[in-house]
């Protein structure tokens, strides 16, 4: 089957929404409105599949510098993504002329970076195997520290001891719509002063991003005696809750701001997903974890998945035209 490749433009809008929301392997930042609050940082170059029929098979979140196709670097994970029916064999040939498309169109490198396997609805692990077969490159894999929800997950000693000094304390949880607090009282400060860095999100991007996804994007914060003290903000998607930021002021260790706020989270808010991913621990492109915020994570019962990044040279699309024998 011949496959047309385009690149993604604004009449494209409705229909990659659309495939987004029936996919096996996407969440909410795939959609448009999302990938494109930072427009301005990114050249997109995002890339829609149709089949000889016209039929919208595969898209690819992406973005363009030089002569490289990254899975769209603004977004936390991307990689191929397919609809519920399409086969093994199809993705092959869809993978081959995506490839073929890009060597000819002068980009000599794929990044891909995957969609960790939780996100799925369905099996969906196509790139994986086809990353093998062309002899892609593992440039960086991270660990993520999940819990899965489904199962008897424990606490641990400390993590009960930090729940039990919150409720002493008489920490107070909320959700909160309005993120102004969280950003500028506790997490801006925060990874400036430990970091010298910046949260990945601007005030303003977060309240607008919230506002497109108002179902999707939650925060949480912990207040004593009126005065917030920690919080979280949660991206949640069809199986997963994600802290995408978690941040306390320096109380934490005495009043348990974190424990008691993430009990709260696990054993309350999102006790009916099937996974909590607190996200990843490491530094250094995956080559560190920081050993005390692991110990922290898996103190709730998180253990590890991984999430692979590849480099795959377009011209290596040949390697898959004898793959099916």
């Amino acid at each position: 089957m011949k496959y047309q490749i385009q690149k993604y433009s604004n009449e494209h809008y409705k229909e990659w929404n659309n495939f987004v929301a029936h996919a096996k392997n996407a969440t909410f930042l795939f959609y448009r409105d999302f990938m494109e609050y930072h427009q301005d940082r990114f050249e997109d170059n995002s890339l829609l599949i149709f089949d000889e029929k016209n039929y919208l098979k595969a898209i690819l979140p992406a973005n363009k510098v030089e002569n490289t196709l990254y899975s769209h670097q603004g977004l936390t994970y991307g990689g191929l993504v397919l609809n519920q029916k399409t086969r093994l064999q199809e993705v092959i040939e869809i993978v081959h002329s995506v490839l073929k498309f890009l060597n000819e169109n002068s980009i000599s490198s794929l990044y891909l970076k995957q969609l960790p396997n939780i996100y799925h609805e369905s099996p969906s692990d196509e790139m994986e195997y086809l990353s093998f077969i062309l002899n892609a490159k593992l440039v960086r894999k991270d660990s993520l520290s999940v819990i899965n929800l489904e199962t008897d997950f424990e606490f641990s000693s400390s993590r009960a001891e930090g729940i039990k000094r919150g409720t002493d304390f008489g920490l107070e949880f909320k959700e909160e719509q309005d993120f102004t607090s969280f950003w500028n009282e506790i997490l801006i400060p925060n990874l400036a002063q430990k970091h010298q860095a910046k949260p990945v999100h601007s005030l303003e991007e977060i309240l607008y991003l919230k506002s497109k996804f108002p179902n999707n994007i939650r925060q949480f914060n912990v207040y004593k005696e009126g005065k917030i003290i920690a919080g979280t903000t949660v991206f949640e998607s069809d199986f997963v809750a994600h802290s995408q930021y978690i941040s306390a002021d320096e109380s934490k260790n005495t009043t348990g701001s974190l424990d008691f706020l993430h009990n709260r989270l696990i054993t309350y808010t999102f006790r009916n997903k099937k996974y909590f991913d607190f996200g990843i621990s490491n530094e250094n492109q995956g080559q560190n974890i920081n050993q005390g915020l692991l110990f922290w994570k898996e103190g709730f019962g998180a253990r590890t998945i991984v999430q692979n990044f590849y480099e795959i040279e377009t011209k290596n699309y040949r390697l898959l035209e004898n793959v099916l024998i």
